[in-house]
């Protein structure tokens, strides 16, 4: 990639940018930003990044101005672009979400008048109007939807984490449109290009060793030679464990990246199969 174009990656701007910089500071990819730089350094080489609207980064990717770059699921679909999806990163996890004010909504559905529905997603809102066969005028909202009802609409689209927003608005969920994360994107053509597509390549592989590391965690225990097989056969381990024999003949010591989230069941049932001084330590990446 020395005389190559550089691969020209959009990094998001607002709330999401923090996690995405986490990630690939985790990742050993270094991104320097200024108070007012919108052109961040990058410690990979063949990138460099430009800070972005998520939906600017999709609109940029769509028309080629970027190749790859970290937007949500949500604004890909209202979009409704052609990208390749490379990796969901899981972070800033949202529902789409129609909500009303409760006396319009009971018992979770909208009554059967002309509706005022506000929302900066036009294109997904105005299909979610004509799948329920709505008598409904859509209003585009710029931020803050959440304030139209109920003067100025009798139900909003938006998305929401954990639904404080809406509750503080005296807002209840009607449907859900879709879920959304923030996801690496690429336009096709650059994945069309060996140079490009070999970038993309490490930068995907580095970035999912850590996604990956954050759902495990590395266990070590010792167990003596006659209860070995029952710790090994019980251990969720990726592939097989790592055994090593203790000093003395005393036993084995086993060492398995397992699910993070089985943790709480595993350390007991290790101990209850003669499994003894047990370690659990936080894993920073895992290249399958």
């Amino acid at each position: 990639m020395t005389d190559a174009l550089p691969l020209r990656l959009g990094l998001p701007k607002g709330r999401i940018k923090d996690g995405v910089v986490k990630l690939l500071g985790d990742a050993g990819i270094e991104v320097q930003t200024g108070a007012r730089n919108y052109r961040p350094s990058m410690s990979m080489e063949g990138i460099e990044a430009k800070l972005l609207k998520p939906q600017n980064i999709v609109e940029m990717l769509h028309i080629g101005s970027r190749e790859l770059g970290f937007a949500g699921a949500d604004w890909v679909a209202e979009l409704d672009v052609d990208l390749v999806e490379l990796l969901d990163t899981g972070l800033d996890p949202v529902r789409l979400v129609a909500a009303a004010p409760q006396d319009r909504a009971a018992p979770g559905k909208l009554p059967p008048q002309p509706l005022v529905v506000a929302s900066e997603y036009e294109r997904l809102t105005r299909k979610w109007i004509a799948d329920n066969e709505l008598d409904a005028t859509f209003v585009h909202s710029y931020g803050a939807t959440e304030v139209f009802p109920p003067e100025d609409a009798d139900c909003i689209v938006d998305n929401t984490a954990t639904g404080s927003t809406l509750r503080a608005n005296d807002l209840v969920i009607v449907d859900v449109l879709m879920t959304s994360s923030t996801r690496l994107y690429a336009n096709p053509k650059a994945l069309d290009d060996p140079e490009k597509a070999a970038v993309i390549d490490r930068f995907v592989l580095m970035l999912e060793s850590v996604l990956i590391a954050r759902r495990r965690v590395m266990i070590e225990v010792n167990v003596s030679a006659e209860r070995l097989d029952e710790v090994v056969d019980f251990l969720p381990c990726m592939r097989e464990p790592t055994i090593s024999p203790l000093s003395g003949d005393a036993g084995f010591a086993v060492k398995a990246a397992v699910p993070r989230d089985q943790l709480t069941a595993i350390v007991p049932d290790l101990k209850e199969r003669g499994g003894t001084d047990i370690v659990v330590t936080e894993l920073a990446q895992i290249i399958p």
